[in-house]
C-alpha cells in the first residue's frame, strides 16, 4: 500500500476529503517524515502540524475503534484492509455490475430496499464497518440519515446478514406505537418488552419480573437479563429505528436513553450482556439534553449515511440499464438532486421507461408537473401545518450561505430531508428543494417575511437575516421594474419611543406589542404590499410594487391610524405610535434599490423631526 491508496482508505473511512494539510501530514507520515521536517518545507510551524495531526489520528482511531498515531498508521490500514475483506467475503458483499439481460424486473422502487435487491448501492467501507460492529459482543452502532437516504434499506442488510450468522434479531420502529404508549414510562417499556418478546416468539411474562417498588427501568433490566436474555442461546441484534420519534417525548428520552447507555456498559462485566449488540438508527441529531455519560450517542461505532457519490450513481445508471448515459448528463442531475438516493432512483426509473428524456425532467423537477411533486407536495403539507418551521426553512433558502436555526427547527428540517447541516449551520439540502419551496412558501404569505416573535438570543441574528433578504429581493426584483416603467413605492416605518418602552416593560411585553402591531400593518397592506420586512428591533419596511406616492400615503397614514387605535399603553397617559416615512421612484438603468431605500428613511426621519407619529413624504 503506497501513500495514495491509504488517502483513499482514509477518506473512505471518515467519509469525508481530506483536508490539503491533512493530506500533506498523513503522505508525509506514510514516508516516515517528522513534523519537523514536514515543517521545513511548507510554510507551517511544526507545532500547528502536531496539533492538526493529533486530530486527524484521533478521527481515524474513534471510527476504526481502536489507537491509531502517526507511527503505526502503516500498519493498522493494511490490516484494516484486510478484515474488510474477511468480512465482505463472510457476507457476500458483491459490488459487481449485473449483466444487462439479467432477469429481473424494473418496478418503481419502495422503500426500503428488500436486502437482495439489484438496485441496493453499497456504500462501502459502511456495510463492511456495521457487519464487523455487530458481531462484538454488547456493540453498539449508531445510524444516522434524514428519510429516504437508505437507512432502512442498510438495516434490512444488517438485519439479512445477522440472521445468515445464526442470531436473533428484533426490529422496532418508534413510529408505530400509538400516541397512548408514549403518556408514561412504565407504559413505555412495558410496550418495548412486550414487542421484542414476541418478534422472539417468547410468551411475554412481564408480570412475573415487573415490579413497581424497584421502579420500571429495574423491571425492563431484571426483565431481560433474567428471562429474554438467559432463553436466547445465540447473540440478539435489536434494531430500534427512528428513535428520533422517541426526541419528541422528553420525560421519555430522559430515562429511556440513558438505559439503553447502561445496558451497553454492563455488558463489560456481566456475560448475559454481551448477547445483546444494538443498532439504533434516527433521522436527526439529538437535541435531548442528556449528559455524555448517560448518551448512548457518544459510544460504539457511528455511521452517518452520505449521499450517493458520482460513481454510485453510474453504477445505478447501468443497473437501471441506462448505460449510454454521460458523464455531462450525471452532473446536470446531481446538480439538481445531489446524489439523494430516494430521488436518484425515482428519475433513472422514469428515464428507463422512456416517458421523458433528462432535459425535460429536469426543467419540470421543481413544478407540480415534474415527477417529484407527490414528494414535494407531501413535505410542503407539513410545513403548512407549521408556519414556524416554514419560516425557519425561508432563512435557509434565502442565501448560499449557512444559516443558524433554533434546535427544535433544525431538528425538524433535518429530519425530513429539506436541510442538511454544517456544525450549527442549517443549509438547503439540494437546489430542486430551493427552487420548489422558495416558490410555494412565497405563496403561502406573500405579505409578511419573517414577523414573528423572538427571544432575547436570537432576536438580532434574526433580524439581521430578514434585513439580508429584503436586500437581496429588491435586488432581484428591480430588474423586473425596471422592464416594467411603473412607480415602486417604500414605507419605512419606526415605532416611537420604543426602546424606552422595552426598558420600562420588559421582553415580554416588547414581544406582544411588537405582535400586534405587525399583525395591524399586515392587515392594513395584505392587498397592496409584496414584502414586509422587520428591521433592527422596532422598524419594519413595506414594499407596495405599482403604487403611487398618493396611494402610498393612504396606505401609510391607515397603518400609523391602525397602530394608534391598538392603545398599547407606554406611559400613563401616552400610547405607542409610529412614524412612518414614504417614497416613491419609477426603476431604470440609472437608479439602484438603495436610492430608494435611502429616501424612505430620510423621509421617515423627517416625520421624527416634525413631532412623531406622522406621516411625512
Amino acid at each position: 500500500m503506497d501513500s495514495e491508496n491509504a488517502l483513499e482508505v482514509v477518506e473512505r473511512v471518515l467519509f469525508r476529503q481530506l483536508t490539503p494539510i491533512e493530506q500533506l501530514i498523513l503522505r508525509q507520515s506514510w514516508a516516515g517524515k517528522s513534523y519537523e521536517e514536514m515543517a521545513h518545507n511548507t510554510n507551517y510551524s511544526s507545532n500547528y502540524l502536531k496539533v492538526i495531526g493529533f486530530d486527524l489520528w484521533n478521527s481515524i482511531s474513534n471510527v476504526l475503534g481502536q489507537r491509531v498515531t502517526k507511527k503505526n498508521i502503516h500498519l493498522i490500514l493494511p490490516k484494516y484492509l484486510s478484515n474488510i475483506e474477511e468480512v465482505s467475503n463472510k457476507f457476500n458483499i458483491d459490488e459487481t455490475v449485473p449483466s444487462i439481460t439479467a432477469n429481473f424486473e424494473i418496478e418503481l422502487l419502495s422503500s426500503p430496499l428488500p436486502c437482495d435487491s439489484h438496485f441496493y448501492i453499497h456504500r462501502s467501507p459502511i456495510e463492511e464497518l456495521v457487519f464487523a460492529e455487530v458481531r462484538k459482543p454488547g456493540s453498539v452502532v449508531r445510524i444516522r440519515a434524514s428519510k429516504k437516504m437508505g437507512k432502512n434499506s442498510l438495516i434490512n442488510q444488517i438485519i439479512s446478514s445477522v440472521k445468515e450468522e445464526g442470531y436473533e434479531s428484533a426490529y422496532i420502529d418508534f413510529q408505530e406505537p400509538d400516541k397512548a404508549i408514549f403518556t408514561n414510562l412504565d407504559k413505555f417499556l412495558r410496550w418495548f418488552c412486550s414487542t421484542i418478546s414476541r418478534q422472539l416468539q417468547i410468551n411475554p411474562q412481564l408480570d412475573d419480573y415487573w415490579d413497581e417498588d424497584i421502579g420500571s427501568k429495574v423491571s425492563s433490566k431484571v426483565y431481560f437479563q433474567e428471562y429474554l436474555l438467559a432463553k436466547i442461546k445465540h447473540p440478539l441484534v435489536l434494531v430500534l429505528n427512528e428513535v428520533n420519534c422517541i426526541f419528541e417525548h422528553s420525560s421519555i428520552a430522559s430515562e429511556f436513553l440513558p438505559m439503553l447507555r447502561y445496558w451497553h456498559e454492563i455488558a463489560r462485566s456481566q456475560e448475559v450482556w454481551q448477547k445483546l449488540r444494538l443498532v439504533i438508527a434516527h433521522s436527526t441529531e439529538v437535541y435531548i439534553p442528556l449528559k455524555l455519560h448517560q448518551s448512548p450517542f457518544n459510544v460504539g461505532l457511528a455511521v452517518k449515511l452520505p449521499e450517493f457519490s458520482r460513481e454510485q450513481v453510474k453504477l445505478l445508471a447501468v443497473r437501471y440499464r441506462l448505460e449510454s448515459i454521460q458523464d455531462k448528463q450525471i452532473q446536470q442531475l446531481m446538480s439538481m438532486v445531489g446524489g439523494h438516493p430516494y430521488l436518484i432512483n425515482l428519475a433513472f426509473y422514469h428515464l428507463y421507461r422512456g416517458e421523458m428524456n433528462l432535459d425535460e425532467l429536469l426543467h419540470n423537477a421543481p413544478t407540480l408537473a415534474g415527477i417529484y411533486s407527490d414528494h414535494l407536495r407531501g413535505l410542503l403539507a407539513v410545513l403548512q401545518q407549521e408556519p414556524e418551521l416554514a419560516l425557519s426553512l425561508e432563512q435557509v433558502l434565502i442565501t448560499n450561505e449557512g444559516v443558524f436555526l433554533d434546535a427544535m427547527a433544525a431538528y425538524k428540517l433535518e429530519s425530513m430531508g429539506l436541510i442538511h447541516l454544517d456544525g450549527n449551520l442549517a443549509f438547503t439540502s439540494c437546489e430542486l428543494y430551493r427552487l420548489y419551496f422558495r416558490q410555494q412558501l412565497e405563496g403561502l404569505n406573500p405579505n409578511i417575511f419573517h414577523i414573528r416573535r423572538h427571544n432575547s438570543a436570537d432576536e438580532s441574528l434574526a433580524f439581521d437575516t430578514q434585513y439580508a433578504y429584503f436586500k437581496h429581493y429588491l435586488e432581484t426584483e428591480w430588474r423586473q421594474w425596471n422592464s416594467e416603467a411603473l412607480p415602486l413605492s417604500m414605507i419605512w416605518c419606526d415605532i416611537d419611543y420604543f426602546k424606552s418602552y422595552n426598558q420600562s416593560y420588559g421582553l415580554g411585553a416588547s414581544n406582544a406589542a411588537l405582535q400586534q402591531i405587525s399583525i395591524a400593518l399586515c392587515d392594513c397592506v395584505k392587498q397592496q404590499a409584496t414584502l414586509i420586512a422587520r428591521h433592527k428591533g422596532e422598524e419594519f419596511i413595506v414594499v407596495l410594487p405599482q403604487t403611487s406616492t398618493d396611494r402610498a400615503i393612504s396606505l401609510a397614514e391607515q397603518i400609523r391610524t391602525c397602530v394608534e387605535d391598538l392603545s398599547i399603553t407606554r406611559e400613563p397617559s401616552e400610547v405607542l405610535t409610529m412614524s412612518l416615512g414614504v417614497a416613491t421612484i419609477e426603476p431604470n438603468s440609472e437608479l439602484y434599490p438603495h436610492t430608494l431605500i435611502a429616501a424612505a428613511q430620510q423621509a421617515m426621519m423627517q416625520s421624527k423631526k416634525l413631532g412623531r407619529n406622522r406621516v411625512s413624504a
